[in-house]
């Protein structure tokens, strides 16, 4: 039996989620200007390994909380893969069932990672990307009412919800109210609606600034090209970033390479689509604290041919 002391810091598993380290850059670009820092959210420490456990438990909750989701009912959702882990990961400490619908090219590994879970998957033609997906669930839940709790992701409150209450005061307290600029990806635009919108109650001054694919056809799985898409999210208001950025899938790779070579940090795609674009950012600045998210490891993409590209040895290339 553990003596008191030892259980006094013991976790629950959902007690994982939220809190995550800030970490400094200082490698991955030596050229910035002395008076800019850049920091990065590594949330990969969360409980299922992505930003998106924050969204997916505010929604849960919120859903038991409203009578929406109750014990027998299963969650369904549309997802590119780390939402969905994160509902699956919940699911399995809450105890439901969970059933996906998501693009067929989602990385071997999300897939294999959802189905050690538990989750049922339906995987829906890829080049019709998430857009598929999403009206393949909404089919899915309207033929079976009372079946299933359909958080819908891209149109809840409690998305952005859950960084308004955690991500946007958890920088804000790690930054020491220095940050200046905040970065971040556009998806279901959950992550940047609602830290920017705490951080900006903090700090009028703050600049927003979103990131988006160059075009509708790219690789930045879970980030969505707002002009092209045919389901903009309910949750996103186009007059809230100062500025948008776009990020190229190859730039985002390049990045991705930069990042575990410089700073010994594997991340997933859309977290250096993320880093790029705050680059970018802090490139222009002659003082300023840019924070940007990274949204998950590089575990659920090592299958990718990007990481075997020729002239990026440690040191040299990039």
């Amino acid at each position: 039996m553990p003596d008191m002391q030892t259980m006094a810091n013991l976790f629950a598993p959902l007690e994982l989620i939220g809190n995550t380290p800030l970490l400094r850059l200082a490698r991955v670009d030596e050229a910035l200007p002395v008076g800019v820092e850049l920091y990065a959210k590594a949330e990969w420490y969360n409980l299922g390994g992505s930003v998106k456990d924050r969204p997916a438990l505010w929604m849960i909750r919120d859903g038991e909380r409203r009578g929406l989701l109750r014990p027998g009912m299963r969650i369904a959702d549309a997802t590119s893969g780390n939402t969905g882990i994160a509902y699956a990961t919940i699911a399995a400490v809450l105890g439901y069932g969970v059933t996906l619908a998501m693009p067929a090219n989602a990385t071997p590994e999300r897939v294999r990672t959802l189905r050690a879970l538990g989750a049922e998957l339906i995987l829906t033609e890829a080049a019709e990307g998430m857009d598929l997906a999403i009206s393949t669930i909404r089919e899915l839940v309207a033929r079976g009412p009372g079946r299933y709790f359909y958080p819908d992701q891209y149109s809840n409150p409690a998305n952005p919800l859950a960084h308004y209450e955690t991500t946007g005061p958890e920088i804000w307290r790690q930054t020491a109210g220095r940050v200046t600029h905040f970065v971040a990806a556009l998806g279901t635009s959950g992550t940047f609606m609602g830290t920017t919108r705490r951080l900006r109650e903090l700090a009028p001054g703050l600049q927003a600034i979103a990131v988006q694919p160059d075009g509708p056809y790219h690789a930045l799985e879970g980030v969505k090209h707002m002009a092209s898409t045919r389901h903009v999210p309910a949750i996103y208001d186009p007059a809230a970033p100062d500025a948008v950025v776009e990020v190229s899938s190859e730039e985002a790779f390049e990045m991705a390479r930069r990042l575990a070579r410089r700073e010994g940090l594997l991340v997933g795609i859309s977290a250096a689509a993320n880093l790029a674009a705050a680059l970018r950012v802090a490139r222009e600045l002659r003082q300023g604290v840019v924070v940007t998210i990274l949204c998950d490891s590089a575990a659920r993409y090592l299958s990718e041919r990007f990481w075997e590209e020729p002239g990026f040895e440690h040191g040299g290339g990039i």
